[in-house]
């Protein structure tokens, strides 16, 4: 319960610091904008191909604009040596972890929820009772992605190129993620519901509770490195 309640402090100072600047949020959207109005007119949407290719547009946007967000997640910290006075608070340095993982979260789950509604217009999708299982699976699917995404921004935070090794390291660890998370939302898509994505589902919890398992794990040696 105590790391419970140290990491929700973390959680939210990065929401107040994040509510006064806007600078991430702000970002993240118009990048995530930018892309699915570009595709939006490369594709006509009477075709079938739109549909087609919707699930791996929606995600290309979200991953690319949520690393916008990870690049800042410890790279803010760094500034007056906030994460040292963080690390040399009498808690449990794990609390950083899961306080970052909270708040990132809710950052892509909150950019995910205003913007999708503008994909659906953009790709021509008429609103139906089966897109709401999409809520949930957005959520598990961003929650994989941002705990293993905070925990190698942490790796890569005291790089001089943060910015570009983040992504080079990430990508690769998060294929099985994504193919997982655009067939779990072709299938929802297609009214098929979440039963028969079950497999892809499994995948995706199967790889979250592996990446916080390690993250636990390894969090308080990395940030000695």
């Amino acid at each position: 319960m105590d790391l419970i309640r140290k990491s929700y402090y973390i959680f939210q100072k990065d929401i107040k610091a994040e509510w006064r600047t806007k600078e991430m949020i702000n970002s993240v959207l118009i990048f995530a904008f930018l892309v699915v109005v570009i595709i939006s007119f490369a594709f006509n949407p009477a075709r079938g191909t739109t549909q087609d290719i919707f699930p791996g547009v929606i995600w290309v946007a979200f991953i690319f604009a949520g690393i916008l967000g990870l690049n800042r997640s410890f790279s803010t910290e760094k500034i007056n040596d906030c994460l040292l006075g963080l690390m040399l608070c009498p808690v449990d340095r794990t609390a950083i972890y899961f306080g970052k993982v909270l708040a990132n979260t809710f950052f892509m789950f909150a950019i995910e929820l205003v913007s999708l509604p503008v994909f659906l217009i953009l790709f021509n999708y008429s609103f139906t009772v089966r897109l709401l299982l999409l809520i949930p699976l957005l959520l598990l699917c961003s929650l994989g992605f941002i705990a293993i995404g905070t925990f190698l921004s942490a790796l890569t935070a005291n790089t001089r190129s943060s910015d570009v090794l983040l992504p080079l390291v990430l990508f690769p660890v998060l294929v099985p993620l994504l193919i997982a998370s655009v067939e779990a939302t072709r299938t929802v898509l297609t009214g098929d519901g979440l039963l028969a994505a079950a497999p892809w589902l499994l995948l995706i919890i199967a790889f979250n509770l592996l990446s916080l398992a390690l993250s636990f794990l390894l969090f308080d040696y990395l940030l000695e490195v």
